[in-house]
């Protein structure tokens, strides 16, 4: 290794065994294990011992070929996809497949049916629209989104239903998988491979990777191959999926950073012990949360009991003054990311795959002593 990358190496992990110990309850990008910061920083400094960075590396070389391999053979093996799905990684978040799910699948003349559950539901219902019939089959907007809707229908003759399996910003979540017959779609940003389900199940899966399974910038898609092809149609290159199946994720340059730190942090959750070990971690994460919000007055849950997101827990106080002050608490306890979304105010604790349970024992221990301290 060149020596200015050497000296530039020893000072990077000086600094990284001199940080302050932070409990990141943002909501994304989000925290990620404390290994993959430390490999992923040594691949920006020597990736894998050949003296170049990660960032320098040819997007259509072995080294990357190998890095895009283990990634999506993990995310299968961690999901157990059978082979009619594939696995693609394109660039961007969630936002994209707002309009590139119904330019893919939707024709103009044909209905799709959509649940309205939040801000990114009703956002995705607004782009599908620009492309064919929505029928928007049940809403929780009545009261502020704080609930799952319960007994609605899913026409059988729509091409899909699209649902977000949980609410970013609401702090609700869908927990089971609608039955029916019509091909799902599902909007699994803030919750893909924090549990076990049947992923099979679904027609089109999309996922932006800054909550659960890596950095910012690139999107994950798994996709159902015989739902492609049938619109009328003529798709860009870049926004039909079937070009970047068959260009195995390198239709074009990818965010090949971006998917090393996926590839990280895929191998780190199969380390774990795959999704039934970190579903039990985030179960027990979010009811030591939930109990104590329960057991103390001065907070308030905003959602549903039934409908509680264990991902993003969501929380208020009845006097906005106390809000304040425990936020200002929580920032001397080295709390980041407690502040509600700035559309529903509060306070809101993202308890993602790589969240220590440490972090939530700290967060109620000075909750239970501020309800004490204000009682």
């Amino acid at each position: 290794m060149h020596l200015f990358k050497r000296v530039a190496l020893s000072a990077l992990f000086v600094t990284i065994k001199q940080t302050t110990v932070v409990h990141n309850f943002n909501s994304g990008p989000s925290v990620l294990p404390r290994e993959v910061f430390e490999q992923a920083s040594r691949a920006i400094l020597d990736f894998n011992g050949t003296g170049l960075s990660i960032l320098e590396i040819g997007h259509r070389t072995p080294l990357f070929q190998e890095v895009l391999d283990e990634a999506l053979a993990t995310a299968r093996e961690l999901m157990k996809l059978d082979e009619e799905h594939e696995i693609i990684f394109l660039h961007g978040g969630a936002s994209t497949q707002f309009f590139q799910v119904p330019m893919n699948l939707l024709n103009e003349d044909e209905t799709a049916a959509y649940l309205d559950c939040g801000t990114w539901g009703t956002k995705a219902i607004k782009e599908a629209k620009l492309f064919g019939n929505v029928d928007m089959v049940a809403s929780s907007k009545d009261r502020n989104y704080t609930y799952i809707p319960k007994g609605f229908s899913i026409p059988k003759g729509v091409k899909y239903f699209h649902y977000t399996t949980n609410n970013t910003i609401e702090g609700t979540q869908m927990h089971a998988i609608p039955e029916t017959d019509v091909p799902l779609v599902a909007d699994m940003s803030s919750d893909i491979l924090s549990r076990v389900m049947d992923f099979n199940r679904f027609a089109l899966i999309y996922a932006g990777a800054q909550k659960n399974i890596g950095a910012a910038g690139v999107n994950m898609v798994v996709v159902k191959k015989d739902i492609l092809g049938k619109v009328n149609r003529k798709l860009p290159t870049m926004m039909d999926y079937r070009q970047h199946i068959e260009a195995g994720s390198v239709l074009n340059t990818p965010p090949v950073f971006a998917i090393y730190v996926c590839m990280l942090t895929l191998r780190w959750l199969k380390q774990q012990g795959g999704l039934a070990a970190i579903e039990k971690i985030n179960d027990e994460k979010a009811a030591l949360l939930y109990h104590t919000l329960d057991s103390l007055p001065i907070f308030r849950p905003t959602v549903a009991t039934e409908d509680r997101s264990k991902m993003n827990v969501v929380f208020v106080m009845e006097d906005k003054e106390l809000e304040k002050e425990f936020l200002a608490i929580c920032k001397e306890a080295g709390m980041v990311g407690i502040q509600g979304h700035r559309t529903a105010g509060g306070f809101r604790a993202s308890l993602y795959n790589a969240l220590p349970m440490e972090s939530v024992r700290v967060l109620t221990r000075l909750m239970k002593e501020f309800a004490t301290q204000k009682a």
